[in-house]
């Protein structure tokens, strides 16, 4: 066993001498993979990002981080990175499928959208606090993607959504055309009363197409992620104050992966454009 030991350490190299040997430097013997050191500190700004904004998915990332999003899916798959995502499936309902045609047309398969207040979707959604149900409606600029209204109501009815369009109309003035589902809030005679009596023209889906409303959908299903259990809330104060903080963030810091900005940000670069 000695002998083997010496043996061993006769022939050892030192790691001069092994660098002499290999022609190379004895730096480069300390070298660590370039790629896992920059791989590492993209891992800590992707994490550092998500803190702020789990719910943002590798192209929201790419954006925020000015990096290219391939790159960042790779990083993110190397350590098992994953943003905190919670889809929710809009159930069809029966009386949907049996619902008559309404007479108003989709006419977001017939323009091209070029400007904001050009046209304005609008829809609702429920949130369950506490065994009772409140109601949120909602209007997006569909250029800008920006909430231009919001109401809060603890009933779903035409006073509800209503309510978001007078918001929208006392900020932004009136679009050339607001969509919407069929649903009798949407269809009910005071509602589209009041929207010609404005001069607006009225878009609304095919019964039981949630699809065609897809932006106010895709913006309830990130709301609700963000919001998490409504529950955790001790007043319905605290609840209402997210809800406001939520929408404020969607318009004026979340990246838009379209737009590849905020929505307000797309919305004053326009004007600003323009001269304006």
């Amino acid at each position: 066993m000695e002998l083997m030991y010496k043996y061993k350490h006769k022939y050892r190299l030192t790691k001069k001498e092994l660098a002499k040997k290999l022609g190379i430097s004895v730096s480069s013997l300390y070298y660590k993979r370039k790629r896992d050191i920059i791989d590492s500190e993209v891992k800590n700004h992707i994490e550092a990002v998500l803190a702020e904004n789990p719910a943002y998915g590798h192209k929201r990332l790419a954006l925020a981080l000015k990096l290219n999003r391939k790159r960042i899916l790779r990083v993110m798959k190397k350590y098992n990175i994953k943003p905190y995502r919670r889809r929710l499936k809009r159930l069809i309902k029966k009386k949907d499928l049996n619902k008559p045609k309404s007479k108003y047309q989709n006419l977001l398969n017939t323009i091209l959208i070029t400007r904001p207040n050009q046209v304005w979707a609008t829809d609702f959604t429920y949130i369950r606090y506490k065994d009772k149900f409140i109601y949120l409606a909602t209007i997006i600029d569909l250029y800008t993607r920006e909430v231009v209204g919001i109401n809060i109501s603890r009933f779903h009815n035409k006073e509800l959504v209503l309510g978001a369009l007078e918001d929208a109309l006392t900020t932004y003035g009136r679009p050339e055309i607001i969509h919407s589902d069929q649903g009798s809030e949407y269809d009910s005679e005071a509602y589209t009363n009041f929207v010609q009596t404005l001069g607006i023209k009225i878009s609304m889906s095919e019964k039981a197409s949630p699809w065609e409303n897809g932006y106010q959908e895709s913006f309830f299903s990130h709301f609700k992620l963000e919001l998490g259990d409504s529950n955790r809330f001790d007043e319905l104060g605290e609840l209402l104050e997210t809800i406001y903080q939520i929408i404020w963030y969607h318009n004026n810091r979340r990246l838009h992966s379209t737009l590849k900005t905020t929505p307000i940000k797309y919305r004053e670069s326009y004007y600003s454009e323009l001269g304006t």
